[in-house]
């Protein structure tokens, strides 16, 4: 089942979370690519110094503080795409950052993206999906749920990735893996 808006608009460190285990799909020529998702990062809202929104409203973050559920896709160090999805409420600008995903091949050989740049590498995600509902999967691109419920002894809490310069936030532990 597609996830619908009202999963995103809840709190983003439990959005974050609940994200592992579901399905990241994509429809590419046709063909369909299911990936667990197995790390996530949250990014929230203005206070957050980690976030794009902690210097207000801008053209290249408007998306963040728009409906849950749309996707935010960012440029970064000159070569990849990151793939957000925004949560919480409009107005309130918070979104979280899909990390990695595990892709079955042929229903055998495993292997995951390691890595936000890959994983939009792989999927082939750019800024044509910036602004688009991932609940929609007329897009080419939604979440879809997992079966059953993850133990919470199974989800890795960490520090996230490259943000020494978040003053007090580059010490919260809002990165999950799913182990």
């Amino acid at each position: 089942m597609v996830l619908p808006k009202k999963f995103y608009n809840r709190k983003t460190l439990i959005v974050a979370q609940d994200l592992l285990g579901c399905f990241l799909v994509r429809k590419i020529n046709g063909k369909i690519i299911k990936a667990k998702i197995i790390e996530t990062e949250a990014y929230n809202g203005p206070k957050d110094l980690a976030s794009h929104a902690s210097r207000g409203k801008t053209e290249r973050n408007k998306i963040m503080f728009g409906e849950p559920g749309r996707i935010y896709v960012y440029f970064t160090y000159g070569m990849h795409y990151m793939f957000n999805i925004v949560t919480e409420a409009k107005d309130y600008p918070a979104a979280v950052l899909i990390r990695a995903v595990e892709v079955e091949h042929n229903g055998q050989e495993r292997f995951n993206t390691n890595g936000p740049a890959r994983l939009t590498k792989f999927l082939r995600i750019d800024k044509k999906f910036n602004g688009l509902s991932v609940c929609d999967k007329k897009n080419g691109l939604w979440v879809e749920s997992r079966k059953g419920k993850i133990s919470p002894e199974k989800i890795k809490k960490a520090k996230r990735v490259g943000i020494d310069y978040a003053k007090k936030y580059k010490d919260k532990l809002w990165r999950f893996v799913l182990e």
